[in-house]
């Protein structure tokens, strides 16, 4: 479905974001991609939704190269970006084509779908952080995205509200079966979200591992089965592992 071919990015001024990688998702699939900061992963990301076409290497979705569009994709920042002028069911809506009557059904059962009912009047002043971002999932929905991409979507966010919104995200999925490509540095987020988490590490970033997270849903957090995934994540994480290794030797 998504296809990432031997993809890098160095910038004008000869930084190196991320040394080549290659990867894959199959449709339906939720993949994480994790990592410390600085490994390029907001970088890659922003490549794959088409807003940064300076990498070298290939991107495509559905065999459809991202460099001639991105249009069967929806993304989500780590910050809402709504409009403050716009009303929150003109912010959903916004650039949809089609009858506003239409539209606007559509952005109010999309809202309903985000737990966001009878906000469609409210500006985006009068919405909470966890209420804000709500509306920017359902504004990355209404074109009925095939691929979901999201940039460490919940970081800002008190504790319970981010576990609402991964709870969200689930339910979500479950009904539309969405692929999503998430960026987090949260491992529990990702072990909670994920059926594959790319484990970035080091700078310029380098694609580590691909570890599939082989749990049932709905899963139980803190279960035993996700430590022992997440022992396996920090190992991968230790960026002192290699030093320590040498200076035994």
């Amino acid at each position: 479905m998504l296809a990432v071919q031997k993809v890098s990015r160095t910038f004008d001024n000869g930084y190196k974001a991320f040394k080549p990688v290659s990867f894959h998702t199959e449709q339906s699939e939720i993949v994480g991609i994790l990592g410390t900061s600085g490994c390029g992963k907001s970088t890659l990301l922003r490549a794959i939704a088409g807003l940064d076409l300076g990498f070298d290497g290939e991107i495509s979705f559905q065999e459809q190269s991202v460099r001639s569009g991105t249009e069967h994709t929806g993304v989500v920042f780590q910050e809402p970006r709504l409009m403050p002028w716009l009303t929150v069911i003109d912010n959903v809506v916004f650039g949809l084509k089609g009858n506003k009557q239409e539209k606007r059904e559509k952005g109010a059962r999309l809202l309903r779908a985000v737990g966001l009912k009878d906000t469609e009047k409210l500006y985006p002043r009068e919405l909470s952080g966890g209420m804000a971002q709500r509306a920017a999932i359902a504004r990355a929905l209404v074109t009925n995205p095939q691929l979901l991409l999201l940039d460490e979507p919940f970081s800002a966010l008190d504790a319970f509200t981010k576990m609402q919104l991964q709870e969200l995200l689930i339910d979500l999925w479950e009904t539309n079966h969405t692929s999503m490509l998430i960026v987090t540095h949260d491992i529990d987020e990702a072990l909670f979200l994920c059926d594959r988490v790319l484990i970035f590490r080091d700078q310029p970033g380098v694609l580590f591992k691909d570890l599939k997270i082989d749990l049932q849903r709905p899963r139980e957090r803190g279960s035993l089965e996700m430590a022992e995934y997440k022992r396996e994540i920090l190992q991968s994480l230790d960026l002192n592992h290699d030093v320590h290794v040498k200076s035994a030797i």
